[in-house]
């Protein structure tokens, strides 16, 4: 049995406060130590390569953003061997991450299982994770839906059955955090990722950088978290994902603009730069605002997020809804404005347009979060 305790609660209620959209010291530190690491480590080539040789090996990039910057136990208490950050420094780093496309399991394994078993209190496993000593996934699938978790696998005598598909983070995690339907309701499972009965399948995915994989169990044994609601634990973990997520798409967003910019002030056609057409201004200037308008609204959902706001269930589902279609939008006016070479397998502009897609699709569509944000606002029908 893994040893357990209460999650911690927090010190004072809730309360809605005046956002802090700006970037502190430590902030600025955090995100240059994290650029420095992938300007050094990530090449374009080696991406684009993931998609002919599905299993090249990211371990060695996320060993070193685990252990020289610490961020794999970025949102643990320090008294679990954590940093004890909040969401807004995790969010620094997920806009790294679009920035770079980096294939690292930042999202699923120090976001989404670790943070499934913080709410769990699970001691031991988090411990574990924040170390970098060992990487976990949550076994749901990557579309599933704050407060919709439906389990797939059975337990009967501590022994699961079932089947996942579309898992992200699974065929790098060395431990499984399953939802499982137990006899009194939804539980917590944990099981080694090389346990005896779980297979691991990878399956194509539309950005393998953050591949996906279908996992099945089959008479497993594995350690119930004892936590009395696995339910709440699971939706707390997601919803802190998705208003995290937001910031990675800032970054994609971001990146696509800066390079396109740059792009259309060097290339010449008919005797002129083209970015001195007015027809390219105009797309760049509503181009720019919808992204400062995306930085707005993740760094909102990141803030509220990490001082327990009020406000944060709605700053999360209306960064998802927005930001997911602005990161589309710039790496497709990404891929246009640079013309055939936007086309082309060796210009990373596709990489940019399969993550975005890829987490536009993820954790709830953007028609789901603005229905779900209409229902938080008290607008829905």
């Amino acid at each position: 049995m893994t040893a357990t305790a209460p999650a911690a609660a927090p010190t004072t209620a809730p309360q809605s406060g005046q956002p802090d959209l700006a970037y502190g010291d430590t902030e600025e530190a955090l995100r240059a130590a994290v650029r420095r690491l992938f300007d050094d480590r990530i090449d374009p080539a080696a991406l684009s390569a993931s998609y002919d040789e599905p299993t090249v090996d990211t371990a060695a990039l996320w060993k070193s953003l685990a252990n020289e910057i610490g961020v794999a136990g970025l949102l643990v208490p320090e008294h679990l061997g954590g940093a004890g950050a909040t969401e807004r420094e995790a969010a620094v780093v997920f806009e790294e991450i679009g920035r770079a496309v980096a294939p690292t399991p930042f999202l699923t394994s120090a976001v989404l299982a670790t943070e499934a078993l913080l709410h769990a209190g699970d001691v031991d496993t988090v411990s574990a994770l924040a170390a970098g000593e060992q990487t976990g996934a949550l076994l749901i699938p990557f579309s599933t839906t704050p407060g919709a978790i439906a389990a797939s696998v059975d337990v009967v005598d501590g022994v699961l059955n079932g089947r996942v598909e579309t898992v992200a983070g699974a065929s790098q995690a060395d431990l499984l955090v399953i939802p499982v339907n137990g006899s009194d309701g939804l539980e917590l499972h944990v099981v080694a990722a090389d346990a005896a009965g779980v297979v691991v399948e990878p399956v194509v995915s539309l950005d393998m950088t953050r591949p996906l994989a279908d996992v099945e169990l089959v008479g497993v044994c594995a350690n119930r978290v004892d936590t009395a609601d696995a339910a709440t634990a699971l939706s707390a973990a997601i919803t802190t994902a998705v208003a995290l997520l937001a910031s990675e798409q800032y970054g994609v967003a971001q990146w696509c603009l800066d390079t396109t910019l740059a792009y259309v002030k060097e290339r010449r056609q008919f005797g002129r730069v083209i970015g001195s057409y007015q027809a390219i201004k105009h797309r760049l200037a509503d181009l720019w605002l919808e992204v400062s308008s995306a930085r707005a609204a993740a760094r909102y959902a990141a803030d509220t997020a990490a001082h327990g706001d009020l406000d944060a269930a709605i700053a999360a589902h209306m960064a998802a809804s927005y930001c997911g279609d602005v990161a589309v939008r710039a790496a497709e006016e990404c891929v246009q404005l640079h013309g055939g070479i936007g086309m082309t397998w060796e210009y990373p502009a596709h990489l940019y347009l399969k993550r975005a897609k890829a987490d536009q699709l993820a954790l709830g569509t953007g028609y789901w979060h603005r229905r779900r944000l209409a229902e938080l606002i008290g607008l829905a029908g």
